[in-house]
């Protein structure tokens, strides 16, 4: 009971007093939680990918191409890894590019 209360500290009204509405509140907050540590790790995809092919676009190839053009060439970099360098190291990505122009 007490781990609970003070798990819903710092909620308006009821919600952080009573045991019954705090228990609901804790359970709906735990419940979301888990959704959205999930849910973070398709948002980061989605933003990599996204950077990925503006970069990619900049020099004349589409996201799946280059993607494609790099997978012939053996190169192994994730996309996290693709998309700091979009946006860091230029002309790292230029040559990236140029090897998956060249492979396609």
């Amino acid at each position: 009971m007490k781990r609970l209360l003070k798990a819903a500290k710092g909620y308006r009204g009821a919600r952080g007093k009573l045991f019954r509405t705090a228990k609901e509140t804790v359970r709906r907050a735990m419940w979301y939680s888990r959704i959205h540590r999930r849910r973070k790790k398709r948002d980061f995809r989605a933003l990599w990918i996204t950077r990925i092919s503006a970069a990619a676009r900049l020099r004349g190839l589409s996201y799946s191409k280059l993607m494609g053009g790099l997978k012939k060439a053996n190169v192994a970099l994730n996309r996290k890894v693709l998309a700091n360098l979009a946006l860091t190291d230029a002309n790292a990505f230029d040559q990236l590019a140029e090897l998956a122009r060249e492979a396609l």
